[in-house]
């Protein structure tokens, strides 16, 4: 008889991560910061000596959120910085792939995220506001990415993910860093929203 297909990941902490039953206990931040820094969005294809990484998109989500939602519990925040958190372990995949792909990619984001969401102290489904919210921020985040490094003209990046607020467009320069810096940073950024829950 056949052996089912290995369905968990080692992770650099030692942490062995269910794919298809995750559990809080087994994740870690450091595993979360690395995997982000080495994951590039845009499928690698930015301008720069440094991939745009999902770990840098989601400090400017957070940093966006902050912004656009002044006063916002850190809670939500930090639920901001770990939007894309699963992608640590099954890669950013742009929407035509996911479209393709199925409904198996969502199913497989969705336990990975309410695991994520409960080792950090966050619900494993966040409340609808706070979703949209997150989106909003999410999609600002995008249009700067495609106008400023992924080569899209803003007419273009206005149809696919809608104009962001002029001043946001205008004044909001995205860095591109080194892995190793953005996992830093990323890390650390979670211990001080933590430190604020």
């Amino acid at each position: 008889m056949a052996r089912p297909p290995r369905a968990w990941q080692r992770m650099l902490s030692g942490r062995r991560l269910d794919l298809l039953d995750p559990t809080p206990m087994d994740i870690e931040v450091e595993d979360i910061a690395h995997g982000l820094a080495f994951v590039a969005r845009w499928n690698g294809q930015t301008r720069g000596d440094h991939p745009f990484s999902v770990a840098e998109h989601s400090l400017v989500v957070e940093r966006l959120y902050a912004t656009l939602y002044p006063g916002a519990p850190a809670r939500w925040r930090l639920a901001a910085l770990l939007h894309d958190a699963p992608e640590y372990v099954i890669g950013d995949m742009i929407s035509p792939v996911k479209a393709a792909v199925g409904p198996g990619y969502k199913e497989l984001d969705t336990r990975l995220q309410a695991a994520i969401h409960l080792r950090f102290g966050l619900p494993a489904v966040l409340p609808g506001t706070v979703k949209s919210r997150i989106k909003r921020a999410d999609r600002i985040s995008a249009w700067l990415e495609a106008v400023q490094i992924a080569g899209f003209s803003e007419a273009e990046a206005n149809r696919f993910f809608g104009r962001p607020p002029a001043e946001l467009a205008r004044e909001m320069r995205l860095p591109l860093r080194a892995p190793v810096e953005v996992r830093t940073d990323y890390t650390r950024r979670v211990a001080e929203l933590l430190a604020e829950c």
